[in-house]
């Protein structure tokens, strides 16, 4: 499983908030927390990114190739199962999930976003080659990437319709909402689109006071990197596994 720092971050700092240590150690996951670089290797005042086209554009970085490369590095060293090799990221690491899922899929089985979502140059240049997983958790009040999108973000309905409709799924997701009103006054709405192709979902996490960040259960209701293992631990390459 791969966790994508977001933009102008670290992977050290990945590493501290999404806990995912004690999670690959319960079930037996290598988790992968790589390093992006600056927009432009000449600068060395320029922001680490993943190379996603939005407002990355003009970076000089093959981030596709550098996963890719990471990938072989990571089966030359340890043992894995290569049809259930994932992406999560938080952010921009978000959009670089989508990414992998749309030009790296031939070893991508399911990806998250947290988040993040599909910038046009992603969205229009997207050729999966199979079925594919997608789980995106998000706030409605994200301001640095709103639900409702931005000129160089796609929104967050589109992103969830295109998957949906590449995958053949139902129309119309079925719908859990989960309210507390207690002492935070937030709800989260569970949307899953169902009945697709290979048997996979694809699923939505809308949390109506959340904002640019990675949820925990004990100030959201909800574990960001719990969620994550859960839905795409279900799949392989080929879709649901039995």
């Amino acid at each position: 499983l791969f966790s994508l720092h977001g933009y102008g971050s670290t992977a050290r700092n990945n590493f501290s908030y999404t806990n995912y240590q004690s999670l690959a150690d319960a079930n037996n996951f290598v988790i992968v927390f790589p390093q992006g670089y600056a927009m432009n290797l000449a600068l060395a005042s320029s922001s680490s990114h993943w190379n996603v086209g939005g407002w990355t554009i003009g970076s000089n970085v093959n981030d596709i190739g550098f996963i890719d490369s990471v990938i072989e590095l990571v089966s030359n060293k340890v043992q894995i199962d290569e049809t259930r090799i994932y992406s999560s990221g938080m952010s921009n690491g978000g959009f670089m999930s989508y990414h992998l899922a749309c030009n790296l899929s031939t070893k991508i089985a399911a990806i998250a976003s947290v988040t993040g979502s599909m910038t046009p140059e992603t969205y229009s240049s997207c050729s999966p080659n199979h079925p594919t997983p997608i789980l995106q958790i998000h706030g409605l009040r994200d301001v640095v990437v709103p639900y409702n999108g931005l000129s160089y973000i796609e929104s967050i309905p589109k992103v969830m319709q295109y998957w949906s409709e590449y995958n053949s799924c139902d129309l119309e997701p079925e719908i859990l909402i989960v309210d507390n009103f207690d002492d935070d006054d937030y709800s989260i709405n569970f949307e899953t689109y169902i009945n697709c192709l290979n048997n996979i979902n694809i699923k939505l996490i809308l949390h109506s006071t959340m904002g640019h960040t990675w949820p925990m259960t004990n100030n959201y209701g909800v574990s960001a990197s719990n969620e994550i293992w859960d839905f795409v631990s279900q799949y392989d390459i080929y879709g649901k596994i039995n």
